[in-house]
């Protein structure tokens, strides 16, 4: 335990906001696995969908620091060649 009420209050807002981002990297995680499924049943609609709620979390996962932006260009990039394919089915 922190000795100093500074630190102690950093502690705490650290402790915040590692849960908020654990939060918002898993729900990005639940979105793209959801893309995932959704190209898998064939589905072009939930596809279309899935995919575009898929790109917003990314792109709000790079804008808030949770993951590099190439990595999030690298992500979208993927997923769009997936969409791609399964539409071209």
């Amino acid at each position: 335990m922190a000795n100093i009420k500074s630190s102690a209050k950093r502690a705490e807002l650290s402790a915040k906001a590692a849960a908020r981002n654990k939060a918002a990297k898993s729900l990005m995680k639940t979105n793209l696995k959801k893309f995932d499924a959704a190209v898998s049943q064939g589905d072009s609609e939930a596809t279309k969908s899935a995919y575009l709620t898929a790109v917003k979390t990314v792109d709000r996962a790079a804008t808030r620091g949770l993951i590099h932006k190439n990595k999030a260009a690298r992500r979208k990039s993927a997923l769009t060649k997936q969409l791609n394919a399964a539409s071209a089915k």
